[in-house]
């Protein structure tokens, strides 16, 4: 196999709709890390929930978090590599948020913090609840969120989920022409603002350089908006068949949906030559 790394997003991508990694995903990708090839997990997701996968997976890298906002050891639980936002740029996030009466998920430190549940916080404490106690990312409600951020360290990024789409974009371009953050979309309903310049694709080069590797040797996964630059960057970009039909037109293979085993074939037939 000419590829020495597999990049892959999480959702959408390596996991299923029930957040669940497949059986013949978790088979293909231990063939590769036996053949020498370095496995990365590149995820919009906080890196306290990406606990359950990184352990199933038994991975020894480190995980690229919050779309490129931040290079993280899980073993070490330590911060390799950071561009977060500056405590005045989240402040000025929260008051436009206040204005357009849409409601944000703040990730800090080693949580995520809101203030109103939306469907996206109950969806995730759905889930976090389905997992082993040691597992659980902290999803926390507090009073005040720009309270929270005078208090905390550091803020990676904003995950801001609406139910009305043109609402959303019309935020996300008032985001970005105002405070010059970066809006990414994750999901479909779904944008994450961070810092303007990260992405993933951008800390992936990054990773994959100081490993005295290139990008050429990269094959990369992903579903989404926030996994272009990575798609586009890989000697392989792969998008997956519920990919939006923009994202498919820019990788250069696609594959089956994320409810069927197409990562595993893909690997397992590189594997093979």
């Amino acid at each position: 196999m000419r590829y020495r790394v597999i990049a892959l997003d999480l959702d959408g991508t390596l996991l299923d709709s029930q957040k669940r990694i497949l059986p013949e995903s978790l088979h293909a990708l231990a063939q590769a890390r036996a053949a020498g090839i370095k496995v990365l997990l590149v995820t919009g997701r906080h890196h306290v929930a990406i606990r359950p996968f990184y352990q199933a997976l038994q991975l020894d890298t480190p995980a690229i978090c919050c779309n490129g906002t931040y290079l993280y050891d899980p073993l070490k639980q330590q911060v390799l590599a950071a561009d977060p936002l500056a405590k005045p740029q989240a402040q000025q996030v929260l008051q436009l948020l206040e204005r357009s009466a849409i409601n944000g998920l703040m990730y800090v430190d080693d949580a995520m913090l809101y203030q109103q549940p939306t469907g996206h916080v109950t969806r995730t404490l759905n889930w976090a609840s389905s997992l082993p106690a040691a597992l659980r990312p902290i999803l926390q409600q507090v009073d005040s969120l720009h309270q929270a951020v005078e208090q905390v360290h550091t803020i990676w990024k904003f995950a801001i989920a609406h139910e009305n789409l043109p609402a959303l974009r019309q935020f996300a371009q008032q985001v970005e022409a105002e405070l010059g953050l970066s809006c990414e979309w994750s999901w479909h309903d779904q944008i994450d603002i961070a810092k303007s310049g990260n992405s993933k694709g951008k800390r992936l080069r990054e990773w994959v350089e100081s490993q005295g590797l290139s990008m050429e040797q990269v094959i990369a996964f992903g579903d989404n908006y926030n996994d272009l630059s990575m798609l586009e960057a890989a000697g392989l970009g792969v998008a997956m068949g519920n990919a939006d039909q923009a994202v498919k037109q820019r990788a250069d293979l696609v594959i089956a949906d994320h409810q069927q085993p197409g990562i595993a074939q893909l690997i397992l037939q590189q594997l093979a030559h």
